[in-house]
């Protein structure tokens, strides 16, 4: 141990350490009772589960309340009695201030009376402040735990810390908070657009557990069938659903934890915690833009709380947002060609890259609970919301998207206009055949021909460059509803036995919405706009978890809990409108059964098929068993075990152990090690959909299959199994003196058979007339298809630094925080298929492409940094953070066509400055990347028209302003 250690060990007396428990605001004057069933426990742990069942928020000496054991306590109290049965013959103090709220104290002589009032201002909140630990539930079903005493590694972020931010989605905020937490602008990446994934420690967004109030919240519909690479083929939930008005705090537990909850809990959990005030609230109206005079934003938020007879309350909230699309796309090449040529149809940029245009984007939530007697409580939380979104498509170019506006095949390599015969093939008058010699077509004799629609050709011959003469870019978007109901009782039962029983129902819904585009089939007479059809996802839970500290087995008490799950999970594909799907008379003549090489189904997004739609349901049974206990007054030691069922592929088993030791009374450490798993959603494994992305051979249509699909059994598939995961955490925990903390935690997380949709995979004349007799809208120029599989395995590890600092400099009260990750993911199999080579050999071919790999690998920068000061004087509240992204690779366009960009590290540099007028009304000012920093320079923008590389971290839309106007009332 170096000498400076060894004197601050020396040197370092005890000091206040606060703990809270936000479960419920306390500062009700009026006595009240709740129902306890603590037995004897070391103190700091006493009071924890004493803030628990009391639904309170409660500061005490942390380190002090270390030191002895309690009294036993069961049955019901008020607050105050309960309070000081606990602490008799201790040291400790109960304090009440004006307004009734309740605290911990040393006593400041020999006493240990119960004091009321404030004489000395020693228990002032403000006292306190420097000093708070938060307490999370998750990642334990015994007793909540603080940052620094978890086995494992927790994040808590309180509601002050998410309102400090110029995001306006929860989703958005968190990502500015937890360095691990990574989340991009979706642009052009079809359902990915209206529901953004979010990957931690470097996982896909599917592999965070998702919970709201401790209960598991339902996934999402959409599914990212184009996810930037790592979440390509993800079902995760939606959170930005969520009010963030609505939310007390968030604990991110950044540690495997299938054993404890089940499917998904591979790169850690997130519990949102809901308000439980039953009086007053708060309503705050805010708005923005982009420095560059786009993107403006308009938000109101409203909180209320309201009791709920004597024992209760009901805490609701609603919010509602609009925002404006941006756009920073510059032109196109071959648009500036068609331009400089003299058509002056084509769009100045002729396609938009930049943040999506939300519309209407309403949130309710409400929170609520009560005791209905001595020994059972009711409680029930729900949520509705519902946006619509719209954002760009990629250029139709009018001389080459073909089944639009070319042929399929040109004459000796030169592009040809695509001409509808309107009569029929071989019948009446014929077409002429319009070469394309330059970048105008507009102004060759041919187009001017059938152009003109006063002559039996020109009424009789058809091309798109008619009504679209300078190309054209879909608008893509969605409806997106969201709700759920959850609702239970919990109380206690035989010999001190506490249980929880509830159940649960979640929806999420998502019809897609296309247009600025065409049925090419239908010719003239194709619509604009399509409804192209929609998913749901349901999700019905039924829970029942058991929970006891076992005395007299150990010297230490167990806590021992258990429970059983069912769920069961559905997913529906609705069919779409009939024109966005039908095949036309130009695709399909039904007498002569020629095609006119005309594509089907609404350009960009084909609608779903009757055939393709259905309905598809999967249940699962699960059991568990958790224990933890202290070996010694040094050493927590934890265990847990998962049996679950599914009926459509069969059981699996899990287990957990975490430990903690604590070294001395400054340095701890921790570790856990658990295996878990990842169930293959319903929807994962029947989901048919077409969209258009960009590949090596340019913009093509492609299908997404599911793995019993026989055109995706021809090039590999097999049925899809559960991801198995190994994950292990070895961490320190460095705990000095008034909020000064440091843990360091590494993690290494092994994940096979990973699923996820393979690269693009090009078809055969024979694999499209399949697809076709099964049901999916395509013609001759349908040329590449991707399906859901378990194809590859990977390894991810890094290393979390967290730091939390709260000093006093003059009047000034300072709280600094810093949070580093460093996260890297190899991958280490994939599976390899035989293909027919060139040379009419069979050879091993991987259906990720290099580009897929790499992205897999380094599209997440390896390094993040936040670090951020909290400043408060007088009135006045400051926020400096500062964020780091290290460089990044992306594959541009996710096209495996050699687009390859290494992006540099970035910096930005966030503001904030409040001030209070008074006790209700709050102003705020800020700007987010306050120096308008932008990533760098995309080498490919003139392909698609992409100024900067659209998976940047720092997102494309550079410096954002925001103002807000707050009032709290009581």
């Amino acid at each position: 141990m170096t000498s400076w250690l060894s004197r601050l060990l020396s040197g370092i007396n005890r000091l206040w350490v606060g703990g809270v428990l936000f479960l419920s605001p306390i500062g009700l004057a009026h006595a009240q009772y709740a129902i306890f069933d603590i037995p004897s426990l070391r103190a700091d742990e006493a009071l924890i589960l004493f803030a628990k069942q009391a639904d309170i928020t409660l500061l005490f000496p942390f380190d002090e309340a270390e030191t002895f054991t309690t009294q036993s306590l069961t049955g019901e109290f008020t607050h105050r009695e309960a309070l000081e049965l606990l602490l008799k013959d201790s040291t400790l103090i109960v304090v009440q201030d004006e307004s009734g709220k309740l605290s911990v104290q040393v006593a400041p002589s020999d006493t240990a009376e119960l004091v009321d009032g404030n004489d000395d201002g020693s228990n002032d909140e403000s006292a306190y402040n420097s000093t708070v630990e938060q307490i999370a539930v998750v990642g334990s079903r015994s007793l909540p735990r603080t940052v620094t005493s978890s086995p494992i590694p927790i994040d808590v972020i309180n509601t002050e810390q998410l309102s400090q931010q110029g995001e306006t989605d929860v989703l958005g905020m968190l990502s500015n908070l937890v360095p691990s937490l990574n989340v991009n602008d979706q642009s052009i990446n079809d359902a990915a657009s209206l529901v953004r994934p979010a990957n931690l420690r470097g996982m896909a967004s599917d592999h965070t557990l998702i919970l709201v109030n401790g209960k598991r919240r339902h996934r999402s519909a959409a599914i990212t069938f184009l996810g930037g690479g790592l979440s390509d083929g993800a079902q995760g939930p939606d959170v930005s659903v969520l009010p963030a008005s609505a939310i007390r705090q968030v604990e991110v537990l950044r540690d495997g934890a299938a054993a404890q909850y089940g499917s998904d809990a591979i790169a850690g959990v997130i519990n949102f915690v809901l308000k439980e005030d039953s009086s007053g609230g708060r309503v705050s109206v805010r708005g923005g833009s982009f420095f560059q005079g786009d993107g403006e934003d308009f938000q109101v938020q409203a909180n209320v709380g309201v009791p709920l007879g004597s024992q209760g309350f009901v805490n609701a909230s609603a919010e509602f947002r609009q925002r404006d699309a941006t756009n920073r796309a510059v032109q196109r090449a071959d648009a500036q060609m068609l331009r400089d040529a003299g058509n002056g149809f084509v769009a100045d940029p002729a396609q938009y890259w930049g943040t999506l245009d939300v519309d209407d984007d309403v949130k309710f939530s409400i929170n609520a609970g009560a005791n209905i007697n001595d020994d059972l409580q009711w409680y029930s939380f729900s949520n509705v919301a519902r946006r619509k979104i719209e954002g760009g498509f990629y250029f139709r170019h009018p001389h080459l998207r073909r089944g639009v506006f070319a042929a399929p095949n040109g004459g000796q390599g030169q592009s040809q206009l695509l001409v509808g015969d309107l009569d029929g093939l071989n019948q009446g008058i014929e077409c002429p055949t319009i070469l394309i010699n330059d970048n105008n077509v507009l102004d060759e004799p041919g187009y001017l021909l059938i152009a003109n629609n006063t002559t039996a050709i020109g009424q009789n011959c058809f091309a798109f460059n008619e009504i679209l003469p300078g190309g054209f870019s879909p608008r893509f978007g969605g409806r997106v509803e969201d709700a759920a109901f959850n609702m239970g009782i919990k109380g206690f039962f035989a010999d001190d036995w506490a249980y929880d029983l509830s159940v649960s129902l979640g929806y999420s819904g998502i019809d897609y919405l296309i247009s600025n585009t065409v049925n090419p089939s239908l010719g003239p007479d194709s619509p604009t706009e399509f409804a192209p059809g929609g998913a749901r996802q349901i999700e019905r839970t039924i829970s029942f978890d058991i929970t006891k500290f076992m005395d007299g087995i150990m010297d230490e008490p167990i806590h021992i809990a258990a429970g059983l799950e069912w769920r069961k999970e559905s997913y529906h594909q609705k069919a779409g409108e009939e024109s966005s799907y039908q095949a036309g008379f130009l695709a399909l003549e039904p007498d002569s059964g020629l095609s006119q090489g005309f594509s089907v189904g609404s350009n960009g997004f084909p609608g779903y098929t009757p055939q393709s739609a259905g309905y598809w349901s999967r249940s699962n049974m699960a059991v568990y068993f958790d224990v933890e206990t202290y070996l010694n007054d040094s050493y927590l030691m934890g265990a847990a075990l998962r049996y679950e069922h599914f009926n459509d592929f069969g059981a699996t088993f899990e287990g957990k152990v975490t430990g903690r030791y604590e070294l001395s009374d400054l340095v701890s450490l921790r570790s856990s090690i658990s295996t878990g798993f990842k169930a293959p959603t319903v929807g994962q494994s029947n989901v048919i959909n077409v969209t258009t992305a960009f590949s090596e051979r340019g913009l093509e249509d492609q299908a997404t299959l599911p793995p019993t699909n026989p055109i995706s059994i021809q090039v590999g598939a097999t049925p899809l199994r559960p991801e198995e995961s190994v994950n292990k955490s070895l961490g320190l925990v460095y705990y000095w003196h008034d909020g000064l903390f440091v843990t360091l935690d590494y993690f290494h997380i092994t994940l096979k058979d990973r699923i996820s949709t393979t690269s693009a995979i090009q078809l055969s004349q024979d694999d499209i007339r399949s697809l076709t007799r099964v049901g999916v809208p395509l013609s001759e120029i349908f040329e590449s298809v991707k399906f859901f599989t378990n194809d590859f395995d990977t390894t991810t590890q890094g290393i979390d630094v967290v730091i939390n600092y709260e000093f006093t400099s003059g009047r000034v009260q300072n709280s600094f925080s810093g949070s580093l990750n460093w996260t890297q993911t190899e991958v280490d199999r994939v599976t390899l298929y035989p293909r027919i080579n060139a040379l009419g050999g069979l050879e091993p071919v991987s259906n990720l492409t290099p580009a897929r790999i790499h992205m897999l690998e380094d599209n997440l920068p390896d390094f993040r940094a936040v670090f951020a000061l909290n400043q408060s004087f007088n009135d006045f509240d400051f926020l400096w953070r500062l964020r780091y992204f290290s460089g990044f690779y992306e594959d541009h366009l996710d096209a495996s066509a050699g687009l390859d960009i290494e992006a540099s590290a970035e910096t930005v540099f966030d503001v904030e400055l409040s001030y209070r007028f008074n006790e209700n009304w709050r102003m705020t000012i800020g700007a987010q990347n306050f120096f308008d920093n932008r990533p760098s320079e995309n080498p490919f923008s003139d392909l698609a028209g992409a100024r900067y590389p659209p998976t940047s971290p720092l997102g494309m839309n550079g410096g954002y302003y925001y103002a807000q106007m707050s009032y709290s009332f009581n």
